[in-house]
């Protein structure tokens, strides 16, 4: 046998908080040592913090990274673990997003990313340079390239993130040179259905390179950007090890080595496939540095990596705790949460949070998500789960302002809610400046009168305006709480429900709105939450209005949606596709709201331009600097 033990280190760090940072891994790293780790993985840019989009053109960024990691050099030269941590670094003319090797107080080498993704979120080939096959360079001392690495328990590859998600990457030839670990170093943002997708992702780079994978994922928030952490450790396409999500530290299992090299030697395939590309390819060169000839924490004491359970040749006996449906809600609950918690907390601006509540399915829901934040903000690790609850609604302020328009339902269903979280909330009618300020657009119109829609939107400017005056007297993050089906279609107010410092659920559609609603209540039985989905959903901006009566029935909006914007449909596309899912509606129906769709969703671009920062959690965004880029001007002639 030829034990290791492995451990993947989740760490929530800050874009440009290097010296921090650098303080969560070494505090991880004594932890991993103390416990006997052979290799500790952490993620991608763990030291500057991941993305840093432009910030990383500044000379001092990148060279304060390298810095701090021989710093973190210098404070584990007497650990016994290798470690392996993604940094920017800098050689000429060019800027590598890479994976560093250390051990023994040693930066052993720096191995660049070679598949530099430029869509949905990320634009890295805008400021990174590519790794290469043989590429060799000399980065301040420290050889940076295609590399592997030779310790005393065997042979070590390590890459960045999206170089595993190709089958042609770096790992193959890595592989075929003798790499027996292979480290992946990631930052992959959170978006809805991603976890079944990269397990097995990596289950089948694994058991097609005959590897040990070791995956570590970041964990918490930048900006928009949702990070779910966890990682996963496959030997040869088998689990070992599957790190929980959504929570900063660290775990570890025990791999054999030698079953790696025993199944490469049974596999005949994969050793075909590599006599070829021993015949036809360049080999990677190794890395033995004085780092690499120190002894590793010692492997007599491990256990043997048997499974948990009883019988070595059945998998666990015993049904998943939850459905696959419920698995998406609840993480989209904690991917939101996690959003909302990290922006207030690193950004360091705000001191409460605040919605303005309506009563209605979005504002209700964005309610929820602030108190899960809360629960996180109050979780330190000593309190009682029931005493993060208790006190969670004292850091968040609602605020119920009705006009004539507003009903009962949701007036009702609203302050039933923040009394069961504990959320105060504050009655403050626009009414009397409703009046007002139709009178006062009537006298610039030169006595003409208001349309309509002016009458409607004149309230949710009101709302708005008394939300950011209060936020800036209390500094209070200011919550916008508009769903991604109503942006996507412009029915939403400019300076009104459209405000906000931070979008919530702005990229989550309406119909998973009130599913996420409907988890809620299943999770924490609120009464408040059945009080508002026994309500029709509407802005109660007139009377007897409702959402779905002015626009078309949600579940066809969002298909809309998700076939026009997501699938890239065109308009006679999507409306011959409609009736297959709803084959209950008039196809000449659907078709015409297909149209209807199309043109709403072309003229309020103008609208999404204009609207707050919004958490990322899904594969497509309404954001103009994220993962739809669209022209504000244009025309559907097409």
């Amino acid at each position: 046998m030829r034990l290791i033990k492995i451990a993947l280190g989740n760490v929530n760090c800050t874009v440009g908080e290097v010296r921090s940072n650098v303080e969560r891994i070494l505090a991880q790293g004594r932890e991993m040592a103390a416990a006997g780790v052979t290799l500790g993985c952490f993620t991608e840019q763990v030291v500057g913090g991941y993305p840093p989009e432009d910030l990383i053109q500044w000379r001092a960024f990148v060279a304060a990274q390298r810095a701090q990691l021989e710093r973190f050099a210098e404070a584990t030269v007497d650990l016994p673990t290798v470690f392996v941590a993604g940094v920017a670094v800098g050689v000429g003319g060019q800027l590598f997003n890479c994976a560093a090797v250390v051990h023994a107080g040693e930066i052993l080498g720096f191995v660049p990313k070679e598949k530099l993704p430029t869509y949905n979120v990320f634009s890295e080939a805008r400021t990174f340079s590519r790794g290469a096959p043989s590429l060799a360079l000399d980065a301040g001392g420290v050889p940076l390239g295609d590399y592997c690495f030779d310790f005393d328990f065997g042979r070590l590859a390590v890459e960045v993130c999206e170089d595993v998600w190709s089958p042609d990457g770096p790992m193959r030839r890595r592989c075929y040179a003798g790499a027996e670990v292979v480290v992946n170093v990631s930052a992959s943002p959170f978006r809805v259905g991603v976890v079944s997708t990269r397990r097995e992702m990596l289950a089948t780079r694994s058991a097609d390179n005959e590897v040990t994978l070791a995956y570590a994922n970041w964990v918490g928030t930048q900006d928009g950007l949702v990070f779910d952490g966890g990682g996963w450790v496959f030997q040869n396409g088998r689990p070992m090890l599957d790190a929980p999500r959504f929570r900063e530290g660290w775990t570890a299992c025990v791999v054999d080595l030698d079953r790696t090299v025993r199944a490469r030697r049974e596999a005949s395939t994969w050793r075909s496939d590599c006599e070829a590309f021993q015949r036809q390819e360049r080999p990677v060169p190794v890395i033995r540095g004085r780092g690499a000839t120190v002894p590793t924490a010692p492997s007599a004491d491990l256990p043997y990596p048997a499974p948990a359970w009883e019988n070595l040749f059945l998998p666990a006996a015993g049904a998943p705790a939850r459905s696959a449906r419920e698995e998406v809600l609840d993480d989209l609950i904690e991917a939101l949460a996690l959003g909302v918690c990290d922006y207030f907390r690193k950004s360091g601006a705000f001191r409460t949070l605040g919605v303005a509540l309506s009563g209605g399915r979005d504002s209700m829901l964005t309610l929820l998500i602030a108190w899960r934040a809360a629960c996180r903000l109050r979780d330190d690790g000593r309190r009682s789960e029931a005493e993060v609850r208790a006190g969670a609604g004292e850091l968040i302020q609602a605020f119920y302002m009705p006009t004539r328009y507003s009903g009962e339902g949701t007036r009702g269903a609203a302050a039933e809610l923040a009394a069961e979280l504990g959320v105060p909330l504050r009655v403050v009618p626009i009414e009397e400046a409703f009046d007002r300020e139709v009178a006062a657009t009537r006298e610039m119109l030169g006595d003409g009168e208001p349309t309509e829609v002016t009458r409607q939107n004149v309230q949710a400017r009101l709302r708005a305006l008394r939300m950011w005056n209060w936020a800036n007297s209390s500094g209070a993050l200011f919550l916008q709480t508009g769903d991604m089906s109503e942006k996507a279609v412009g029915y939403t107010t400019i300076g009104g429900d459209l405000e906000g410092a931070l979008s919530v659920i702005a990229n989550v559609p309406k119909t998973v709105v009130g599913a996420l609603l409907e988890r809620f209540l299943e999770r924490f039985g609120f009464a408040g939450i059945r009080g508002t989905l026994a309500t029709a959903p509407g802005p109660e901006l007139a009377a007897g209005q409702t959402a779905e009566g002015e626009l078309m029935p949600f579940p066809v909006l969002d298909a809309c949606l998700y076939l026009y914007a997501g699938e890239k449909l065109s308009p006679p596309e999507v409306a011959l596709a409609l009736p297959t899912l709803f084959p209950d509606l008039p196809a000449e129906r659907l078709a015409a709201w297909a149209g209807d769709f199309a043109a709403l969703f072309t003229r309020s671009i103008f609208k999404w331009v204009q609207s707050p920062l919004a958490l990322h959690v899904g594969a497509l965004d309404l954001e103009r600097e994220r993962a739809l880029q669209l022209p504000v001007v244009q025309r559907n002639e097409w």
